[in-house]
């Protein structure tokens, strides 16, 4: 513990930090939505957009890449959710069709066009997450916690309509609520969380941060407010803990901290079984 409020003497850890954190609370209010509606592979599919923008950026060598990937990944959000109900390709197989081709067109590109010496170990370092949570800059802590309070603001001031629509949209609908609106709202956070947490974990283990907390809440709890509530408690707390052992033991940041999030899943699921005679 020493060592660890020693290295929170650097501005570049204290960032990491705060950014680790909003990130993982985020990624937990969203993330009980999302598995209830059983639609979290989004959060996988959209991470693949958010590779497949960023390697577009390093192609052209922008400084400020979430001018690209941001806009992307949220246009592809709303496609996913609006645009493929009114095709043939639909669901789970628009996800999965925009999902690889993301990934293999952002590979290819890096490999074709790319100016760096080590094309390998940035794009393990993009899929993985990497010591790129320890260099972010002043501005980037500004605009993630920015986004991080417009999107704890609105999961608060929209919460009921939020509740309504995850477990009955079509009641909902005859209720007079606009499910269409509240469902490209959650897709557009959705977007916006996955881009903020691409420093974070990288772009192949997002999903592990938007279900693994939703999923031990519901081991415990039956309420949608308690799971919420539970969700992020675990979230923030498996997030500081994976990142103050990562800081300390030098290891990944992204594979710690969902290590962190599959260690606290475990335990929920055995005092569930202890409650309840049953694991799952």
């Amino acid at each position: 513990m020493d060592k660890f409020f020693a290295y929170l003497n650097y501005p570049f850890v204290r960032y990491a930090l705060i950014v680790g954190i909003l990130v993982a609370l985020c990624s937990s209010l969203l993330g009980v939505t999302l598995v209830l509606k059983r639609f979290s592979y989004i959060g996988d599919g959209l991470s693949h957009v958010a590779f497949g923008a960023m390697a577009v950026a390093a192609v052209l060598n922008l400084t400020n890449r979430m001018i690209i990937v941001l806009p992307v990944t949220v246009l592809c959000a709303v496609w996913l959710l609006k645009g493929s109900a009114n095709t043939k390709i639909k669901g789970d197989a628009a996800i999965g069709m925009v999902s690889v081709s993301a990934l293999a067109f952002g590979y290819l590109l890096l490999n074709v066009f790319s100016k760096s010496a080590n094309i390998s170990g940035d794009v393990c370092s993009t899929l993985f997450g990497s010591t790129s949570i320890l260099t972010l800059t002043k501005w980037e802590v500004w605009l993630c916690i920015v986004l991080s309070v417009l999107v704890v603001s609105v999961f608060i001031l929209f919460y009921n309509k939020i509740f309504a629509v995850t477990f009955d949209e079509n009641f909902s609908r005859a209720a007079g609520v606009n499910a269409d609106l509240y469902n490209m709202m959650i897709a557009v956070i959705t977007a916006v969380i996955i881009v903020l947490a691409m420093n974070l974990v990288g772009s192949l283990l997002i999903s592990a941060l938007i279900i693994f907390p939703a999923l031990s809440a519901m081991r415990l709890f039956g309420s949608f407010k308690k799971v919420t509530i539970a969700s992020a408690v675990f979230s923030v707390a498996a997030a500081f803990c994976g990142m103050a052992v990562s800081i300390i033991a030098g290891t990944p940041v992204g594979s710690t901290i969902v290590a962190a999030d599959a260690l606290v899943f475990m335990v929920c699921c055995a005092v569930s079984y202890a409650r309840k005679g049953r694991l799952l």
